[in-house]
């Protein structure tokens, strides 16, 4: 290879973000394209403060490459690759993307999508892997123990061997396991809507499923009291988005299909897709379309179309005469709201924030820096303790806004807060609930 000739910045032939292309799964174009992101990276330096991959990147270049991008060995890549948990903030900052239309066509979280997938084609699935990457599959196990997984858990002897076998830190607070799921909830209590003709569809995502029903059940209820008719249905699992953390493209797609399938007949009926979860509706709105090809893509960018936050549509009804703002209690004077990466991935705005602006003689702060959860990374030994730094910033701008409840649209940023920063948040949907309570906050409004 010729180390004198520069690298374009220029797209060339190892370009692609669609892993239905065959190009997307050869390693030399991989190679390549790896090599035309280090060296734009490198001349531009604008990522710096997001995850470790970047600071590592340039620090390699600067002490051991003198600038050779072409230098960089394949144990650094990975080192670099390793260190990119998918915030997605670096594309929000980047001037260079196929979102901004931008020649270079740049965009680092996909690449790092696609060296991880590829790069799991040579290696057996770890247990963890498995574990992490199905978290369906993981919690229909914990419920089978009757209560046991959350036990276990809590032990610093199961920890410590989970540790060891796993890969799971052993400090790393995970979320209970709910013995009943939000779907067997919605049954019980006639939820569920097999005929599609509802306003919306709610896609309550696998961490309400399986771990904290309530927040699904306090978004029925603030719907509802605003007079939209949401349905629940059937048969949804995860989005992918822990199978695809992993380079688990085949797991991915077979989910992605199945709740396109689930979904999809709502929507030809004219019903909008409510995601809880930001990951969640950042997959299905942004991911799913470009992650699948033919019918299959054009159904997905259907659902795309309909996706929507809870927040973002409640808002949307804000002007209508429906909407209400009869508040029966308050958490206080002051709310400190914290924003999910990968909502800011979207650009739909803080509707969740704005919303609870609403509730009588409240006053809002907003933290816009990374938790550092970010899906499976702080779970991870080599992820917990830089994790836990990366979101300092963010639990320091809680902690200092002095105020009496704190509120994010992401069920694991807020496990986040609870470890880091002593107090977990609430979701959006359940501070709104609440204040709709006469019982709800201990603050009544008059």
């Amino acid at each position: 290879m010729n180390d004198t000739k520069n690298i374009s910045f220029l797209p060339g032939t190892g370009l692609s973000y669609d892993p239905t292309e065959a190009k997307y799964w050869d390693p030399a174009l991989l190679g390549q394209e790896i090599s035309r992101t280090f060296e734009i990276c490198h001349s531009c330096r604008m990522c710096f403060k997001y995850c470790d991959a970047f600071p590592t990147l340039f620090d390699f270049l600067d002490t051991r490459h003198d600038g050779n991008v072409r230098q960089i060995t394949a144990d650094e890549t990975k080192n670099v690759m390793d260190q990119c948990f998918q915030c997605k903030l670096c594309e929000v900052q980047c001037p260079y993307t196929p979102r901004d239309g931008h020649e270079f066509q740049l965009d680092f979280p996909k690449l790092v999508h696609r060296y991880t997938a590829v790069h799991a084609l040579k290696k057996r699935k770890t247990l963890r892997d498995r574990i992490l990457g199905n978290p369906d599959g993981a919690a229909k196990l914990a419920r089978m123990s009757f209560g046991l997984a959350n036990v276990a858990n809590k032990m610093s002897v199961s920890r410590f061997f989970m540790e060891k076998t796993v890969g799971i830190h052993r400090e790393k607070l995970l979320p209970n396991f709910a013995q009943t799921t939000f779907e067997k909830w919605a049954e019980k209590n006639g939820k569920i809507q097999s005929n599609p003709g509802a306003e919306a569809v709610l896609f309550q995502t696998c961490f309400v499923q399986n771990n904290e029903p309530d927040i699904g059940v306090d978004t029925l209820e603030v719907m509802e009291h605003n007079g939209v008719d949401v349905a629940c249905a059937n048969d949804l699992v995860c989005c992918g988005m822990p199978a695809w953390e992993q380079g688990d493209y085949e797991h991915l797609k077979k989910n992605a299909l199945k709740n396109i399938a689930s979904l999809l007949p709502y929507v030809e009926q004219g019903a909008k897709v409510l995601a809880i979860n930001p990951t969640c509706s950042m997959m299905l709105r942004r991911e799913y379309p470009e992650l699948l090809d033919g019918e299959d893509k054009k159904r997905a960018e259907k659902l795309a179309a309909a996706v929507m936050d809870p927040s973002e549509f409640l808002w949307s009804i804000r002007d209508q005469e429906r909407f209400k703002t009869d508040f029966k209690s308050s958490p206080g004077e002051k709310i400190a709201y914290h924003v999910p990466c990968h909502l800011r991935a979207q650009a739909v705005g803080f509707k969740g924030r704005d919303l609870m602006k609403k509730i009588p003689n409240v006053k809002m702060s907003t933290t816009m820096e990374c938790c550092g959860h970010n899906g499976t990374y702080a779970m991870k030994v080599e992820g917990f303790d830089p994790a836990k730094r990366i979101g300092k910033k963010a639990f320091d701008g809680l902690q200092s806004a002095e105020a009496d409840l704190w509120s994010t649209d992401c069920p694991l940023a807020a496990i986040q807060f609870q470890q880091h920063a002593g107090r977990k948040p609430l979701h959006p949907m359940s501070v709104l609930a609440r204040a709709y309570r006469a019982d709800g906050f201990p603050n009544k409004i008059s």
